[in-house]
């Protein structure tokens, strides 16, 4: 007789297997999951790459399809293999000129046979570990080389949104824009018009309906828009045409003059490499700056690999090639994307659309793409690169890349410019400015420069410029000193000391330099005073591991002021920074500080910002005891006056220092990643009244502010927030200043004029301070060495 048994009772009657301590427990079955941030980024990613890669294909003249083929490797492969998680690969504007060149000479079939030889190139390199080495090339290069490539970009697209066909060349081009001019082609003309309506007023839509409508990108919604209104006008366009996939053209073998090939593999592995590797950093940097993901960070070897990888598949698929492309990289980073699953999906929704919506697709008329890569190749020349490049002095370097890159081709361009880069940089370690002068009874001899071998004549000539046995003081304004330059100092520094005379050698901002094995006694000194001076970081913990040397008797892995004794180290902290300020610092600024306690206080400025440890008010505004009038509090808020505001502590410190101290200016001083305004978007509004949520209900009107109205100063340096943090924290800046207003002492020493308000934003991850203008927040940089005042609008 049977009896049906429960598996429970089943199991009971088996012998029980006995687990043994040493044996690892049993991995659980690995399940694919894809969060819901990821979903939601490849969507938003796809809808973005899709009309971008047919337009991109159109342009470098390759079928269309291979746009298509092009975007669906670089997210499959590239975001499988790659070493930058958040990077989404694909189709680039950066590789329009070289791959439309390509076909041009060798035909299309070649160019994928050329892309396949360069994704093994890539392989390679990644395989030696060379991918850092990229990084060396000069921004200046990098810039005037994308510039470059956006200018023939636009010129030759211009001629497809006026009803044309684009010639071989930017010069031919331009050649023959007169007569396109006047044979322009009306439906063509009034599609592409509209698309860059589209295209420019998308992202501007105001309030918050606005907001809502701008997650969907600008590019989609305009050539959505251009196509719709081209078919209900019935207008006879040129359209998309993306023939049966049986038909698609593969590679072949590659046919055509040897050296030619190899200088075409070399510029699409040398563009394709540089722009996916600079790409990956500064997604990096993006994703590290809203610190919504926790990941490593890239592997540069392994992302040029995944990038070889998709080359060789993209080529061997009749694709175009493949590169990091950073404007789908900070969208997915900006969508809240968390994995590379979100790159992988977004390619999986390009296959999609390929196999199912060509019917769509072929609705799209050509002269909307052309005008949306128009607009990509104008963006590419951006004036905030051009600003940049202007005050490191390097604009030489980038207008001849980016003419050579016009005129001549993308590798050609790049190697003039690499050749302007080294002159300039001969020049300026050649170029040093040595002066002497003599003031007070003491002699300055000032060398602004670097200085070697070559500078030596002339320094020594300056050297006996001065007198023997009187005093000297040597300015060192420069990073780099070599043997022969050294040589000449000391022997010079020896000799004049005994003849009696005294040397003091200075680097930049005054610090005082020891030059070593040196005899005298009075040298003794003033290099114990300088090595006590050199390194006057030492109490501050976060960074002094890598900011200061470890001295030669300590052993490897040591900390300056020895950490590594545990929790007494850490216990002790406060006595050593005291112990080390009175034995570095103390004798520096003692008789400063004597002659403030003297005369009292007279600060010009009321400095009033969070209580964030990464905010070192000395150290942003290179100020000194007696400076700035400082006052923190959580979120650099200031608490409207009166009886309501329940606090009279910064009011009280805001009348004192107008009324007493008769400072000129307060400054309102914001900083990225600031706690309180997290801590304000995330609050919960039925939450219990700690003193903290009582504090931050100052905050409030700026929160409020920042849904109720556009802010026309809420961007850095040309680009909007990165998220709404940023935002929150510009407009706090503004807000607090608002209430600054509403202080008695404040708007009367404003009637009179005898007081600015200023808004400041500090930039963390950037080390980086701005002035907040109507115009935007403003690199402080670029007010001090121009005319303008800054003030602010509030």
């Amino acid at each position: 007789m049977s009896a049906c048994v429960p598996a429970r009772a089943a199991d009971s009657t088996r012998p029980k297997r006995v687990h043994q301590p040493h044996s690892p427990p049993p991995t659980p079955p690995r399940r694919f999951r894809v969060a819901g941030a990821d979903l939601s980024a490849s969507i938003a990613v796809f809808l973005i790459a899709l009309p971008l890669s047919l337009g991109i294909a159109l342009a470098t003249g390759a079928p269309l399809q291979a746009g298509l083929v092009a975007a669906a490797v670089g997210g499959l492969v590239a975001g499988r293999l790659g070493g930058a998680p958040l990077q989404v690969s694909g189709p680039a504007a950066g590789l329009t000129v070289v791959t439309a060149d390509l076909i041009h000479r060798y035909g299309w079939r070649t160019t994928c046979a050329i892309t396949v030889l360069a994704g093994l190139a890539q392989l390679g390199l990644g395989c030696l570990r060379v991918a850092r080495t990229a990084l060396a090339v000069s921004p200046a290069i990098v810039h005037g080389m994308l510039a470059g490539i956006g200018v023939t970009i636009a010129v030759a697209q211009l001629h497809i949104v006026l009803g044309g066909t684009p010639q071989s060349s930017v010069v031919d081009n331009l050649r023959a824009l007169p007569a396109q001019l006047a044979n322009l082609h009306p439906a063509a003309v009034s599609v592409s018009a509209l698309t860059l309506a589209l295209l420019l007023a998308w992202p501007r839509l105001p309030g918050r309906p606005g907001q809502l409508l701008r997650r969907v990108p600008a590019a989609l919604v305009a050539v959505v828009g251009a196509t719709a209104a081209a078919s209900l006008a019935g207008l006879h366009l040129a359209r998309v045409d993306l023939p049966s996939w049986s038909s698609h053209a593969l590679p072949q073998l590659p046919e055509g003059p040897v050296p030619g090939l190899v200088a075409a593999v070399l510029t699409i592995t040398l563009v394709g490499s540089i722009e996916s590797l600079l790409s990956a950093v500064a997604v990096d940097k993006l994703a590290t700056l809203r610190g919504a993901v926790r990941l490593p960070r890239p592997d540069l070897d392994r992302e040029l690999r995944g990038q070889g990888a998709a080359n060789v598949v993209s080529g061997a698929l009749g694709g175009l090639p493949v590169t990091g492309v950073a404007v789908r990289s900070s969208a997915n980073v900006q969508s809240g994307a968390v994995s590379r699953n979100s790159t992988m999906m977004h390619g999986v929704w390009v296959v999609v659309a390929a196999l199912l919506m060509v019917p769509v697709l072929e609705l799209i008329p050509l002269a909307s793409l052309a005008a949306l890569v128009m607009a990509v190749g104008i963006q590419m020349v951006s004036l905030h690169h051009i600003r940049t490049v202007t005050r490191h002095r390097e604009v030489l370097v980038y207008a001849v890349t980016t003419l050579g890159v016009v005129l001549l081709g993308v590798l050609e361009g790049v190697t003039l410019g690499v050749a302007v880069a080294v002159a300039v940089a001969l020049h300026r370690l050649a170029r040093t400015r040595i002066t002497h002068e003599e003031r007070g009874g003491v002699h300055y001899v000032h060398v602004r420069g670097q200085l070697t071998f070559l500078a030596v004549p002339r320094l020594s000539r300056a050297l006996h410029l001065v007198p023997a046995g009187s005093d000297a003081v040597v300015e060192l304004d420069g990073s780099f000193m070599d043997h022969a330059a050294y040589e000449s100092l000391h022997d010079w520094q020896k000799t004049h000391l005994t003849q009696g005379g005294t040397v003091d050698l200075t680097g930049r901002a005054g610090t005082r330099i020891a030059m070593s094995a040196l005899d005298s006694p009075a040298l003794k000194e003033s290099q114990e005073h300088a090595e006590a001076s050199a390194c006057r970081c030492r109490p501050w913990t976060p960074w002094r591991n890598h900011q200061c040397e470890r001295p030669p008797s300590a052993p490897p892995g040591s900390h300056p002021s020895g950490p590594g004794t545990g929790s007494r180290a850490s216990g002790h902290q406060l006595a050593r920074g005291i112990s080390a300020f009175q034995r570095n610092t103390a004798p520096l600024v003692r008789g400063e500080l004597a002659r403030l306690a003297r005369e009292g206080q007279r600060p010009s400025q009321l400095f009033l910002t969070c209580a964030d440890s990464r905010l070192v008010t000395s150290m942003i505004t290179s100020s000194g005891p007696g400076d700035l009038f400082v006052v923190r509090n959580v979120g650099n808020l200031v608490p409207l006056p009166g009886a309501e505001s329940g606090d009279d502590s910064v009011a009280a410190a805001i009348e004192y220092a107008v009324d007493v101290l008769k400072v000129r200016s307060i400054t309102v001083c914001g900083h990225s990643g600031c706690g309180a305004m997290q801590a304000l978007l995330t609050s919960e509004p039925d939450g219990a009244p700690t003193p903290l949520r009582r504090w931050l209900r100052h905050g409030v009107p700026s929160l409020e502010r920042m849904a109720d109205e556009e802010q026309p100063w809420a961007r850095l340096a040309g680009r909007a927030p990165a998220d709404a943090v940023e935002q929150l924290c510009l407009t706090n800046v503004v807000q607090q200043l608002e209430h600054l207003r509403a202080h008695e002492s404040v708007a009367r020493a404003l009637r009179e004029d005898a007081l600015e308000l200023h808004g400041m934003y500090f930039h963390v991850g950037e080390a980086q301070a701005y002035l907040l203008t109507e115009a935007g927040a403003e690199d402080v940089f670029d007010h001090v060495a121009g005319p303008e005042d800054v003030r602010s609008p509030a």
